[in-house]
C-alpha cells in the first residue's frame, strides 16, 4: 500500500528515466573535470541517443547558466535524431514571456509528437535576487497560463505579474490531447509544495531516508487534497550499481577519491539552487551519514560533496538495486530519473543489469495525453485558417 494516494495507483510498472548533463555535470572522478566529458552537443546528445537504446522511457534535460547546453535548444535538436524516448525539459518559469513559451513548448512537442514533458523551475535567473514567495507567484501564473494554451480557445489571466485578455490559443496547442504535457515540479517551501498541488502532475522528490520521503508526501498529497487533486511522485537519484555490494561500494570510494573539500564546495555553491530548502535537506542527510557516507544500508551521501540538488546515490549489487526501487515504488513512487558518473558508462551499467528486470512505462501515454496519431491542431492536421 503505497505511503499516500497516487494518481498512478493502479499501474504496475514505474517511468524509468536517465540524465543528460547539460550543465557541466558529467565526471569520472567528481571534482576533476576531463575535457571529454564537457557538456557540449556531441557528448550530452550521445547520452541521450544511449538511454533511449537501453530503454530509458525519458531524460531530464536541466537548465542552469553554467557552461553547456540551453535545454530547450538541445531538445529540438535531439528531436530527429530520436524516435522513442520522452524529453524531460527544464523551463525555468519567467525566463520567457509565457504566451510564447506556450508556443515554443507546442512546436517542441510537435517536433517530438508527443514526447515532450516540462520540469517546471523556480529558481533565479542569472544576476537576479529575487524573493522566494515572488518566484513562485511568477511561476504559479507561467503554468496557469501554460495550461490555459493547452486547453482552451483564449488565454484570459489577470495576475499580480501577467494580464492577457482574449489571446488566441492556435499557436500553442500542442500536440498532446487531454492537457497537454506532463508538468513535473520539485520543491521544498510551503509555497513550492502549494504549487506543485495545485498545478503540477508529478512531485520530484531529492534522496533522503524513506521516512522522510514519505513525510514529504503526506504533506504534498495534503495539500492536492485540499485543491481536489490526486498527483504522482517521482525520486531523482544517482545509481552505483556492480555485480556486487563491494564492487559498487569500493567504485563510489573511487569517485570521490580525488575530490577535493573545498573544490567541491565550489561546485556547489556556483549553482543557482545551492541555498534552496531542498540543497539544505541533502546537506541534512549528509551530516546524518555514518562514517562511509550512508545514510541507509545502500543510500550514499558521498556525490553531494560536489554536487548541488540530488546528492545521494542508490548503491549496491544488481539484486540489492532492484529491492531499494520496488521499495520506493511501494511507497507510491512511479518515475524514477537516475544518472550515474560517467553518465554514459553507468547508463550501461544499469541498462544491462537493472533495466531489463524492470516494468517500465511512460506516463504520459499512461496520462492518456498521447493520440493515436497526429491531432486536429494547427500544427497537426487541423483545418488552417
Amino acid at each position: 500500500m503505497s505511503v499516500v494516494p497516487v494518481r498512478s495507483q493502479d499501474i504496475d510498472g514505474a517511468e524509468v528515466s536517465w540524465f543528460s548533463a547539460l550543465c557541466s555535470d558529467d565526471y569520472a572522478m567528481l571534482g576533476v573535470p576531463e575535457g571529454s566529458l564537457r557538456s557540449s552537443f556531441d557528448h550530452c546528445s550521445k547520452i541521450a541517443l544511449k538511454a533511449e537504446e537501453l530503454g530509458f522511457r525519458n531524460i531530464l534535460c536541466p537548465s542552469s547558466y553554467q557552461v553547456g547546453q540551453d535545454t530547450l535548444s538541445f531538445v529540438a535538436a535531439c528531436a530527429p535524431l530520436t524516435e522513442r524516448i520522452n524529453f524531460l525539459a527544464a523551463i525555468r518559469c519567467g525566463e520567457m514571456q509565457p504566451i510564447m513559451l506556450a508556443r515554443t513548448v507546442a512546436t517542441l512537442d510537435h517536433m517530438l509528437k508527443g514526447r515532450l514533458t516540462l520540469n517546471v523551475i523556480s529558481s533565479d535567473f542569472p544576476g537576479e535576487k529575487a524573493d522566494s514567495a515572488y518566484r513562485y507567484r511568477r511561476s504559479h501564473e507561467v503554468v496557469e497560463i501554460l495550461r490555459q494554451a493547452w486547453t482552451r480557445e483564449t488565454i484570459d489571466h489577470e495576475g499580480e505579474i501577467y494580464q492577457f485578455k482574449g489571446v488566441p490559443t492556435d499557436p500553442a496547442r500542442p500536440y498532446q490531447q487531454n492537457g497537454g504535457p506532463l508538468l513535473y515540479f520539485g520543491g521544498y517551501s510551503p509555497d513550492a509544495l502549494e504549487l506543485c498541488a495545485a498545478q503540477c502532475d508529478v512531485y520530484l522528490m531529492w534522496p533522503e531516508p524513506k521516512e522522510m520521503l514519505a513525510e514529504r508526501m503526506r504533506a504534498v498529497n495534503e495539500r492536492a487534497a485540499a485543491h481536489g487533486r490526486v498527483i504522482d511522485y517521482g525520486l531523482r537519484v544517482h545509481v552505483v550499481v556492480r555485480d556486487t555490494e563491494q564492487e559498487a561500494r569500493d567504485y563510489a570510494e573511487h569517485l570521490v577519491s580525488g575530490l577535493d573539500d573545498e573544490y567541491g564546495r565550489l561546485i556547489r555553491d556556483r549553482a543557482h539552487d545551492s541555498i534552496s530548502l531542498g540543497v539544505s535537506h541533502q546537506a541534512r542527510a549528509r551530516e546524518l551519514a555514518d562514517e562511509f557516507g550512508y545514510v541507509e544500508p545502500h543510500l550514499w551521501t558521498g556525490i553531494g560533496r560536489a554536487r548541488s540538488g540530488c546528492g545521494a546515490a542508490i548503491v549496491g549489487s544488481t539484486d540489492q538495486v532492484l529491492s531499494e526501487l520496488e521499495a520506493y515504488r511501494n511507497m507510491g513512487i512511479r518515475a524514477f530519473i537516475l544518472s550515474g558518473y560517467p553518465h554514459l558508462d553507468e547508463a550501461g551499467h544499469f541498462g544491462a543489469k537493472v533495466l531489463p528486470q524492470l516494468k517500465t512505462c511512460s506516463l504520459p501515454h499512461e496520462y492518456g495525453r498521447i493520440p493515436p496519431g497526429t491531432p486536429a491542431t494547427p500544427l497537426g492536421n487541423g483545418e488552417r485558417h
